[in-house]
């Protein structure tokens, strides 16, 4: 329900038909699609997708080629022509090939002629549950989800910031048109007053009170609108073009007619629910621990003996897998194995203790983290609950100091009462709505800190 004290001054818009209203949802919509924090935020996710499609690269197909040949002194020496096509696996490697030799000096263990192979690589101990380039593809794909997070958490910091200077400028607006409104009052009352002192009806000194209650009156108003003026910069700095460029906010811009509706706000308990659901600071923890489960998974390869079995069938012309039988491969093979593993694993153990403690650690963080998520949400939202109550309050005290002063002004009317008592009455009744405005103000802050603390600003 709008606030019954609030009202008069909004439909003081009516009255400037030249003005523009600047609305929350466009002044936020425009942040998000061209202010450069949030094209900086997109740009995080563009350069995970970059990552993860690098990372892909370990899985593509390769083509090689080891050519060489020595002439020399009319002697052909030898001539090597070796393409091969390697073609990774989630475990291993498959390579296939062509060789061309000849010479009068060619080494022994290279067969002369044209001949083929087609063989496989494959780990049997470390690395055949994970290898580096299956970890990195892995962590790719996690840190391309945790950018996305990241992204959110960034929105959601550079939305908090808008909502609140948007409010700031809109309250600032409020209160120069209270003292705009009550400026005007003051300037007829001077005018009544003087008539009537003119006509014998009123003392000097009336006038005097009358004058410099206006004084007071455009005083306050010319520092109004010095606050405006400053809170209408600060609102520009959001504002941004489709070319990168900045500008201010045109001068017959206003903001939307503050309104205050309690049932706005969401519940605790729900506000509480989707921030463990959905909020991106905690939800990048997520990733970054199953990265950092990856990774501990990696290094514990590492405590395993490095043993690679090759096996190749070879083949004579350009045919690797023609006429193959059993007896043929009895016949026409090569293989080996390699094996490896350091007498006491001391680098391997270290890097793997540092894998767990790091996940320790982080998980720690996390749980730090997401308490301090929900005490900021409670804190944020007892403020919230809080100027609930107070604006409710004056709302109750503005009908109150309002009827006193309709009182005082009959009376002025009917020479029982004096000018300084309806001053009186009426510098109550501003310095109520300059309150009134200000709880306003932290109201919808208080509003969007409990929305900025869940992360569900987007």
């Amino acid at each position: 329900m709008l606030v019954a004290s609030l009202l008069f001054v909004g439909n003081l818009l009516s009255q400037y038909t030249k003005q523009t209203i600047y609305t929350l949802d466009t002044f936020i919509a425009q942040i998000k699609k061209y202010h450069p924090v949030a094209k900086q935020a997109d740009i995080q996710v563009d350069k995970a997708a970059a990552e993860l499609l690098s990372a892909r690269g370990s899985f593509d197909p390769t083509i090689a080629l080891d050519a060489s040949r020595k002439t020399f002194d009319g002697k052909n020496y030898y001539y090597y022509t070796n393409p091969e096509l390697g073609i990774p696996l989630p475990v291993g490697n498959i390579k296939t090939g062509l060789e061309n030799n000849g010479g009068d000096y060619i080494t022994s263990e290279v067969t002369k002629g044209k001949t083929s192979y087609l063989g496989v690589e494959m780990p049997l101990a470390k690395g055949l549950l994970l290898d580096k380039r299956r970890a990195v593809l892995q962590q790719a794909k996690l840190y391309r989800s945790q950018s996305e997070q990241e992204r959110l958490t960034i929105l959601n910091n550079l939305l908090f910031d808008a909502y609140t200077t948007y409010w700031q400028w809109a309250g600032s607006f409020q209160q120069y048109k209270l003292f705009s409104q009550f400026t005007e009052i003051a300037s007829n009352r001077l005018r009544l007053v003087r008539i009537a002192y003119n006509n014998g009806d009123r003392a000097m000194m009336d006038t005097v009170e009358a004058f410099t209650q206006l004084q007071n009156y455009q005083l306050m108003q010319s520092d109004a609108m010095l606050r405006w003026n400053n809170a209408k910069l600060e609102l520009s700095n959001f504002l941004w073009l489709n070319n990168d460029s900045s500008y201010f906010l045109p001068e017959n811009y206003v903001p939307e007619t503050l309104q205050f509706n309690a049932t706005n706000a969401q519940q605790l308990e729900e506000v509480l629910t989707k921030s463990a659901e959905q909020n991106p600071l905690l939800k990048a923890y997520d990733f970054k621990l199953m990265s950092l489960d990856v990774e501990r998974k990696l290094k514990f390869q590492s405590l395993l003996p490095y043993v690679s079995l090759k096996a190749n069938i070879l083949n004579k012309d350009y045919y690797a897998l023609k006429n193959v039988s059993t007896d043929f491969i009895q016949n026409n093979y090569k293989w080996g194995i390699d094996f490896k593993i350091p007498i006491f694993l001391r680098e391997a153990r270290g890097d793997y203790k540092k894998a767990q403690l790091k996940i320790q650690e982080t998980n720690l963080e996390y749980i730090n983290k997401k308490q301090q998520t929900v005490t900021k949400i409670k804190s944020y939202y007892n403020d919230f609950t809080a100027l609930s109550q107070q604006l409710a309050i004056t709302q109750n005290m503005y009908r109150n100091y309002q009827a006193l002063l309709k009182t005082e002004e009959l009376k002025f009317a009917q020479g029982e009462s004096s000018l300084f008592l309806i001053n009186s009455r009426e510098t109550k009744v501003i310095e109520l709505l300059q309150k009134q405005i200000e709880l306003y103000i932290k109201y919808n802050k208080a509003k969007y800190a409990v929305e900025w603390a869940a992360g569900l600003l987007r």
